[in-house]
């Protein structure tokens, strides 16, 4: 069975804090950010929408990617969801 692994940013209401994560469930991990199941900084911050998401092969390059973005500047996030996603809509319903 093919393994996909994902690097996701997502936002709040007002589109003004960013998160990046990586898993291997993206639907799952998503919905754990949307109903607050996890502690932490999305819980707190009300991180509740999916704008932007990349599909890998393994864990190691999404972890690089992951690392990579949030190494970068909001603006370069910025524009990375702007790419994908320009009215950052919430793509959840879409996965």
């Amino acid at each position: 069975m093919d393994r996909h692994y994902y690097i996701y940013i997502m936002t709040n209401k007002g589109d003004t804090v960013l998160y990046t994560g990586v898993t291997n469930d993206i639907k799952r991990r998503v919905y754990e950010h949307k109903e607050k199941l996890v502690e932490g900084f999305t819980k707190k911050y009300n991180i509740t929408k999916l704008v932007y998401y990349e599909v890998f092969a393994d864990i190691e390059n999404a972890i690089l990617r992951e690392k990579q973005i949030k190494g970068g500047s909001r603006e370069k996030k910025i524009d990375l969801i702007n790419s994908m996603n320009k009215e950052w809509r919430d793509l959840y319903e879409e996965l």
